[in-house]
């Protein structure tokens, strides 16, 4: 069954790849946000299931923002999408608590995980 998602990224070409991907995968897409205060702001507004946030942002970074949105909601399911080097990011999700840190460009592991969630 599909789950309701907040798609966050600050590029409207990778919010509309990844809105159209879990939106073939049966998921919902209840919002989009292109900042993190927008992202926080979404998130308390619409209470999705799963959170696809990037990391690097104009203002509040991704981490912030899901760091912030985690204070608010501990059950919060943020998802951590990046071109990053995984590693440095990697650690710094899975200590403020993201349920997983993906390359955004590996659509299979993403929905992968947002199944499992």
């Amino acid at each position: 069954m599909g789950k309701t998602v907040l798609v966050v990224d600050d590029s409207s070409i990778m919010r509309k790849m990844i809105k159209q991907t879990l939106g073939a995968a049966g998921h919902t897409i209840v919002g989009e946000a292109k900042s993190g205060d927008d992202a926080i702001t979404q998130y308390a507004a619409l209470k999705p299931e799963i959170v696809t946030m990037d990391i690097t942002m104009r203002g509040m970074d991704g981490i912030a923002a899901a760091r912030t949105i985690l204070e608010q909601d501990a059950g919060a399911r943020i998802i951590i999408l990046s071109n990053l080097d995984e590693d440095k990011f990697s650690h710094e999700a899975k200590q403020i608590g993201a349920k997983g840190y993906l390359n955004k460009h590996k659509t299979e592991a993403i929905l992968e995980l947002i199944s499992r969630l």
